[in-house]
C-alpha cells in the first residue's frame, strides 16, 4: 500500500508489466485511475478487473506517446482532471541492437518515449498539482542508468530520467510535490521478451517481481528521489558507480558475450 492516499493517478504504459501492477496496487488503495497505453483491449480488460474488485473510477485512453497526436491526447486528459495528484511516466521499451547497427528511427523513438513524453506530461501535470499544494511524479528509470553495458540509447535515456528527477525535486520541493526516479533491476515482465534479451544472463537470485518493485516504489515516495528497489540491486548500483569497482564492471560490459546476451549486437 502507498504511504500517501492519492485521489487520481495517470499511468502511461499501463496495459502490462509495471504499469499494470501500479494500477492494481493503487486501485486497491481506492485511487481513481487514468490508464494510458496503445492496446485498448488490454486496458479495458484491466479496467474491468479493477472496477469489479475495488469499485474505483477508471478512465482508459488509447494513446501512443511516441507520437504528437498521442502525447497531445494525454496532455488534454491531464488538463481536464481536477484531482490528478499522481503521474507515473511508465511507458518505455528496450533496444534490440547497439547504437551503430541500430536504426536511427528506433533511437529517436526511444528518446520520444523515455524523454520527450516524460518531460511534456510532467510539465502538463505540475501546474495543477502545485495549485492544489500536493502531488507526486514517478519516472520509470532503471538500474541501467548506472550501467556500462545496457546500450548507449537505453542507458542514456534512463540516466536522463534520474538527473531530471533529482533536479526537478529541488525545484518543487517547497511546493508540496514529490518526485521519484524508480530504478528497478531485473524484473519479471514481458519487457525482456519484447526486447529480445536473454534473461538467463542474470541468475534467478537477482530477479524481482513487478509487484515487489511497485510496492517498494510507493512506500518510498518522499524518502529520497532515486529509488533502487531491493538490496541486491542496491549493491549492483553501488558497484557500477563506485570508482574502485566501476572499471571492472565496464570491462565486463565490453565483452561481446555480455553485449550479445543483453541485446546490444
Amino acid at each position: 500500500m502507498p504511504r500517501t492516499a492519492f485521489r487520481t493517478a495517470l499511468i502511461t504504459g499501463a496495459s502490462a508489466g509495471m504499469g499494470a501492477e501500479f494500477a492494481r496496487e493503487l486501485a486497491s488503495a481506492g485511487t481513481g485511475l487514468i490508464l494510458v497505453a496503445r492496446r485498448l483491449d488490454r486496458l479495458e480488460e484491466l479496467a474491468g478487473e479493477l472496477r469489479a474488485k475495488h469499485g474505483v473510477t477508471i478512465e482508459t485512453l488509447r494513446a501512443d506517446v511516441s507520437t504528437e497526436e498521442g502525447l497531445a491526447s494525454v496532455e488534454a486528459s491531464i488538463a481536464k482532471s481536477a484531482s490528478l495528484d499522481l503521474l507515473i511516466n511508465n511507458a518505455g521499451f528496450g533496444g534490440r541492437r547497439g547504437f551503430v547497427k541500430g536504426e536511427l528511427a528506433d533511437h529517436l523513438n526511444m528518446v520520444r518515449v523515455h524523454v520527450d513524453a516524460t518531460v511534456r506530461l510532467t510539465k502538463a501535470a505540475l501546474p495543477g498539482m502545485i495549485d492544489r499544494g500536493q502531488g507526486a511524479v514517478i519516472n520509470l528509470s532503471s538500474i541501467a542508468a548506472f550501467s556500462a553495458f545496457s546500450g548507449a540509447m537505453y542507458s542514456g535515456t534512463k540516466a536522463f530520467l534520474v538527473m531530471f528527477s533529482q533536479n526537478l525535486q529541488d525545484e518543487v520541493r517547497l511546493k508540496g510535490i514529490v518526485i521519484q526516479a524508480l530504478c528497478p533491476g531485473m524484473t519479471h515482465t514481458e519487457f525482456h521478451r519484447v526486447a529480445a534479451i536473454d534473461k538467463s544472463i542474470v541468475p534467478k537470485l537477482f530477479w524481482m517481481t513487478a509487484s515487489e518493485v511497485v510496492r517498494i516504489s510507493l512506500r518510498r515516495l518522499g524518502h529520497g528521489v532515486v529509488c533502487v528497489p531491493g538490496w541486491k540491486n542496491k549493491v549492483i548500483a553501488f558497484l557500477m558507480r563506485c570508482p574502485a569497482t566501476a572499471a571492472v564492471v565496464r570491462l565486463v560490459g565490453r565483452t561481446m558475450a555480455v553485449r550479445a546476451r543483453t541485446g546490444e549486437r
